[in-house]
C-alpha cells in the first residue's frame, strides 16, 4: 500500500493499517540460506517449527521523507519507480550504481574520473545508491561529495607511507574478523558489504571484493567464542563493512547473541546507512534495535549536504528510540577542510541529535594522497571551532597511529609553558593567562598574614 495513504498524526483512522517499511520480509539471498539447519549460528534451529509471527498493524507511520532534490532526481533518472519503491531499502541496494555505463547515464564524467573507471586491478569496487547518487553534482566533478564515491586515477598513485593495512588490524587479530587492540573493547567486523564505497576507505583492502554475501557466519562463530572466553571485554563494536545493511533478523541474531554474553556491558555499531541509505532505518528496525540496550550508533558523516530530510529523519527515528548518536568524520583535503564547512556539518548534526565525536586524519591507505591534508589543517580547523562554537559542537581530533597505536588525540597548543607555580595558557582569543598550580600546597602570600598568627598555641 503505497505510504501516502497514511492519515497525518491526530487523524483518526477507520482501520488499522501496515505501513510498507514497518515490517522485514524475508531476505533471500542475503546470506541465511548459507547456514546449516540445526547450526550453533542458525537463528531457527528446528526449521519445521519456526513460528509465524503475524505482522503487527501499527497506526500514525509517518511516512518516509523526500526532499526535493531527491524527488526530481527520480523523476528525472527513475520516471516508472514509485515513491514506494525509491523508500524501499532493497530496491536501493539493488539498483546501485556499479558500473561506468551507469554512472555516466547520471554524471558528466571528467577525463580523470572515466579514465579511472577503466583500470580494474586492485581497485575499490564502484557502488553508489540511488539515494545518494541524487545528492552528486551531475557537471562539477570536483563537488565535495561526489569526490568521496567517485573514483579517480589519484587511487592508483602510491605514496611513501602508505600501506594496505596502515592501522595494523591485522596483526591485531585474534581471529579473523575480529580486532583486540584496546585492553576491554574489540573491533567485529560483522561484514565486507557496504552499500556505498567512500574512496578513503580505511578497509579498502577487505570490503567490496566478497562473493555478494552478507556475511561468513563461520567467522562469528569463532568471533563469539573468542569473546565469550575473554572476560575481560565489556565493549564491542560492530562495523565492517556496514553492519547495517544485513537483515534485521540477522543483526538481532548477533546482538541478542553477544546480549548473552555476560561480560559484554556496551555495543555499539559503525554504521553510514544513515547518510546513503537513510530508507534502511525503518521502524521494524528500529523496534528490535531497542530490545539491546544500551546501544551506541556512531555515523560516518563527511560534508553538510549529507545532511538531507531523509538522513535527519533517520537519525531522529534512531534517537527517539533512546539510542545515543556520533558521528565520525575524517578529514579531507577540498571536501571538507575548511573552518566554515566543519562548523556548518558539526552545527547540523546537533540539531539532529547528533554528537561530533570523531574528526580523523585521514589514514595513509594506498592512494590516499590526493585526499590527505597537513595535520596542521586538523588543528586549524579545531581552534576554528573551540570557543567559537558550544563544546558540543568540537570533536575529538585524533590520528589512528600506523602500525597499531591506537588513536591519539591531538589538540592545539594552549598550554604555553610555566612561570613558577603559575599556567600560561592561552585561550581561543589568543589572549594569556595564569593560572595557580602550586599542586594543592597551600603557602602563605607573606608572614603572620594567617588569620591564627600570633594566637598562642596551648600546651598538649
Amino acid at each position: 500500500m503505497p505510504l501516502s495513504n497514511f492519515s497525518p498524526p491526530g487523524v483518526k483512522m477507520k482501520k488499522d493499517t501496515l505501513s510498507t517499511e514497518d515490517f522485514e520480509p524475508p531476505s533471500p539471498g542475503y546470506g541465511l540460506g548459507d547456514m546449516e539447519a540445526g547450526s550453533s549460528l542458525d537463528p531457527w534451529p528446528q526449521r519445521e517449527k519456526r513460528k509465524i509471527i503475524p505482522l503487527q498493524k501499527v497506526t500514525h507511520i509517518p511516512k518516509f521523507r523526500s526532499g526535493a532534490r531527491t524527488t526530481a532526481f527520480r523523476k528525472t533518472y527513475f520516471p516508472y519507480t514509485s515513491l514506494a519503491e525509491w523508500n524501499d531499502w532493497r530496491w536501493q541496494l539493488r539498483h546501485r550504481i556499479m558500473d561506468i555505463h551507469a554512472l555516466s547515464s547520471l554524471l558528466t564524467l571528467s577525463e580523470d574520473e572515466a579514465r579511472a573507471m577503466t583500470f580494474k586491478a586492485g581497485q575499490l569496487p564502484l557502488a553508489i545508491t540511488p539515494y545518494y547518487a541524487s545528492l552528486l553534482d551531475r557537471d562539477q566533478a570536483l563537488q565535495p561529495v561526489r569526490r568521496c564515491v567517485v573514483p579517480v586515477t589519484g587511487e592508483y598513485l602510491h605514496s611513501p607511507g602508505e600501506a594496505a593495512d596502515p592501522l595494523g588490524e591485522d596483526h591485531d587479530s585474534p581471529v579473523a574478523g575480529l580486532v583486540h587492540r584496546y585492553p576491554d573493547r574489540v573491533l567485529f567486523l560483522v561484514t565486507d558489504f557496504c552499500s556505498t564505497y567512500c574512496r578513503y576507505c580505511t578497509r579498502s583492502r577487505m570490503v567490496g571484493h566478497g562473493n555478494g554475501s552478507s556475511a561468513n557466519t563461520t567467522r562469528w562463530a569463532q568471533a563469539l567464542d573468542y569473546i565469550e572466553a575473554t572476560p575481560s571485554v565489556r565493549d564491542v563494536l560492530l562495523s565492517g563493512g556496514d553492519p547495517l545493511t544485513l537483515p534485521d533478523e540477522m543483526l538481532e541474531w548477533l546482538l541478542s547473541r553477544l546480549r548473552r554474553i555476560r561480560h559484554v556491558e556496551f555495543l555499539r555499531v559503525g554504521t553510514k546507512v544513515p547518510v546513503v541509505l537513510p530508507q534502511r532505518i525503518t521502524p521494524a528496525l528500529i523496534r528490535m534495535l531497542k530490545k539491546y540496550h544500551p546501544l551506541w550508533v556512531s555515523i560516518h558523516f563527511t560534508h553538510p549536504e549529507e545532511l538531507t530530510p531523509e538522513t535527519s529523519q533517520a537519525c531522529e527515528r534512531l534517537a527517539d528510540a533512546g539510542i545515543p548518536l556520533g558521528s565520525q568524520t575524517v578529514l579531507l583535503s577540498g571536501i571538507n577542510d575548511k573552518v566554515e564547512t566543519m562548523k556548518s556539518l558539526v552545527h547540523g548534526l546537533l540539531k539532529i541529535r547528533v554528537k561530533p565525536y570523531y574528526l580523523y586524519q585521514c589514514d595513509p591507505i594506498l592512494g590516499s594522497a590526493h585526499f590527505r591534508t597537513s595535520v596542521e589543517k586538523g588543528l586549524e580547523i579545531i581552534r576554528g571551532l573551540r570557543g567559537y562554537t558550544t563544546g558540543y559542537a568540537v570533536p575529538h581530533y585524533v590520528i589512528d597511529a600506523p602500525g597499531g597505536g591506537g588513536k591519539i588525540p591531538l589538540l592545539p597548543d594552549y598550554l604555553k609553558g610555566r612561570d613558577g607555580d603559575d599556567l600560561l595558557l592561552m585561550n581561543y582569543e589568543g589572549r594569556m593567562f595564569r593560572y595557580p598550580d602550586s599542586g594543592g600546597k597551600a603557602v602563605a602570600e607573606r608572614p603572620g598574614s594567617m588569620p591564627w598568627a600570633g594566637i598562642p598555641q596551648e600546651a598538649s
